[in-house]
């Protein structure tokens, strides 16, 4: 993956395993471009290696990755909006790895209601399709009962 080299040698689970060590992803989180526009997602490493880490099951990372990038958005644009309901998907897909769904739900919902503030369904933000993304939040919210959620896919 561009900037992070590869993935973690495991997915980090509060209560489970280790978590990783103090500043394990800074290098890849101080590549984070300010602002975060959607006219440079493309060339964001620190977004793309979010995404690539959100799609591969590595969602507590995915959430640490993707934090500056949601910080370097301007306050109620549709990129932090949209930042901001990736994050809560990934934390979503963490509680349901922790066998929490009520959590799992919760996030969800609120994953939804910051991509109805992204734009509309047929939106495109940060080269994403905002249908797309939430499509991923169903699935997931439908699959909350079962002890792994299902593949994450934000792009195409």
């Amino acid at each position: 993956m561009a900037g992070l080299g590869t993935r973690p040698a495991y997915a980090h689970i509060p209560g489970q395993n280790a978590r990783h060590p103090e500043g394990a992803f800074d290098a890849i989180r101080g590549q984070a471009l300010t602002p975060t526009v959607s006219a440079t997602a493309t060339e964001n490493v620190a977004f793309q290696a979010g995404l690539d880490l959100l799609e591969t099951g590595f969602y507590w990372e995915a959430h640490e990755v993707m934090e500056p990038v949601w910080m370097n958005a301007p306050a109620n644009a549709p990129e932090r909006f949209l930042v901001q309901s990736l994050i809560q998907l990934a934390n979503a897909a963490l509680k349901q790895k922790m066998v929490r769904p009520n959590a799992a739900l919760r996030l969800c919902a609120i994953a939804r209601d910051h991509l109805g503030r992204a734009g509309p369904a047929d939106a495109s933000v940060m080269g994403l399709d905002v249908n797309r993304i939430a499509r991923a939040i169903d699935q997931l919210q439908q699959s909350v009962s079962q002890p792994e959620p299902m593949p994450i896919r934000v792009r195409p």
